[in-house]
C-alpha cells in the first residue's frame, strides 16, 4: 500500500513538472506570433495525435459510440475552454501568475470528490488546501508576474482555468476503471480541437523553431503530462494528486523568471513559498487516504 501510494506521488511529480513547462513555452509561441488561442489549438490537436496513435495501438478506439460522443462533448468544457483560458491568462498576467491562479482547482476538487466519490476530507487535507489556496492568494494580490496594471480579465481567465482543470478528476476518475488514459484523452482533446477550430484562425505557415515549440507544448505539456496524471490517478486520491501538483506553479514560476525575465513582489514569492509548503505537508500525511 506505502508503496502503491509512493508510486503515486512520483507520477504525479512527473506530471506537475512536464506541466510546469506550459508557461514558458506558451510564451515561446505567442512570441513568435502565434495568437493564444491558436497556440491552446495545436497543444490539444498535437498532443490529440499523440493519444489516438496510442490508443490505436493499444485497441483503445474501439469503444462505444455513446462513450465517444461523450468524452469529446466534455473536452469541448474541459480541453476547448481549459486550453483557451490558460493561454489567454498567460498572455494577459503572464506565465507566472496564469499557473499560479490554475491552482484554484483544489477546493472544486475536494468539493467533487467528496460528494461524488465520497473520499474523507481529513484535517490534515483541508489545511493542506487552505495553505495552498492562500499562496494563491498571494501571488494574485501581489500584482501578478507582469510589469504594469494587474489585468483583471487575466484574472478571470485563469480562474476559469482553475475550474476547468478541476473537473477533469472526476470525470476521468469516473471513467478511468472502464477505459485507458489514451482513449479518454484522445476522445476529449478530439473534442477539444473541434471546439477551439472554431473560435478562431489557424494556420499552418510557422516557422520552423516555432513548429518546435508547439510540437514541445503538444508532445510534454498535453500527452505525457496525461499519461502520468493518469498513472497517478491509479494510485493516489483526488485531493492528494491535486495538491501536489501545486508544485507546478512552483516550477512554472522558475522557468518564466529565467527564461522571461517574470518576476513577482516579495507577497509573491512568499505566496510560492506556501503552495510548496502545502505539498510537503500533504505528502508527509500517514494516513491512508
Amino acid at each position: 500500500m506505502r508503496q502503491n501510494m509512493f508510486n503515486g506521488y512520483v507520477w504525479i511529480l512527473l506530471a506537475a513538472l512536464l506541466w510546469s513547462l506550459l508557461g514558458v513555452v506558451s510564451k515561446f509561441c505567442q512570441h513568435a506570433g502565434v495568437l493564444p488561442l491558436e497556440t491552446a489549438f495545436w497543444r490539444a490537436a498535437i498532443g490529440c495525435a499523440f493519444f489516438l496513435a496510442h490508443a490505436a495501438l493499444t485497441g483503445g478506439l474501439r469503444i462505444p459510440l455513446r462513450h465517444a460522443l461523450t468524452f469529446m462533448l466534455f473536452g469541448a468544457w474541459g480541453v476547448g475552454v481549459f486550453f483557451g483560458a490558460m493561454q489567454m491568462a498567460i498572455k494577459l498576467s503572464g506565465g507566472a501568475t496564469a499557473v499560479v491562479l490554475l491552482y484554484t482547482a483544489p477546493v472544486w476538487v475536494a468539493v467533487f470528490s467528496r460528494f461524488l466519490f465520497d473520499e474523507h476530507i481529513t484535517r490534515r487535507k483541508a489545511l493542506a488546501v487552505l495553505i495552498a489556496l492562500s499562496g494563491t492568494a498571494l501571488v494574485c494580490f501581489s500584482g501578478g508576474s507582469l510589469p504594469g496594471e494587474t489585468s483583471l480579465e487575466g484574472i478571470g481567465f485563469g480562474l476559469l482555468s482553475g475550474l476547468c482543470y478541476a473537473t477533469h478528476y472526476p470525470f476521468y476518475r469516473w471513467w478511468q476503471r472502464r477505459y485507458s488514459t489514451a482513449s479518454i484523452y484522445g476522445f476529449m482533446l478530439l473534442g477539444g480541437v473541434v471546439a477551439l477550430g472554431f473560435s478562431g484562425p489557424v494556420h499552418v505557415d510557422h516557422a520552423p523553431d516555432t513548429w518546435g515549440w508547439l510540437f514541445a507544448l503538444g508532445l510534454l505539456t498535453c500527452y505525457m503530462a496525461y499519461i502520468c496524471y493518469g498513472q497517478g490517478l491509479k494510485r493516489i486520491s483526488l485531493v492528494r494528486a491535486a495538491v501536489t501538483c501545486h508544485l507546478e506553479p512552483v516550477l512554472g514560476t522558475l522557468w518564466v523568471w529565467l527564461f522571461w525575465n517574470e518576476s513577482f513582489s516579495a507577497s509573491g514569492w512568499l505566496g510560492g513559498a506556501l503552495v510548496l509548503s502545502a505539498v510537503f505537508l500533504l505528502t508527509t500525511d500517514k494516513t491512508s487516504e
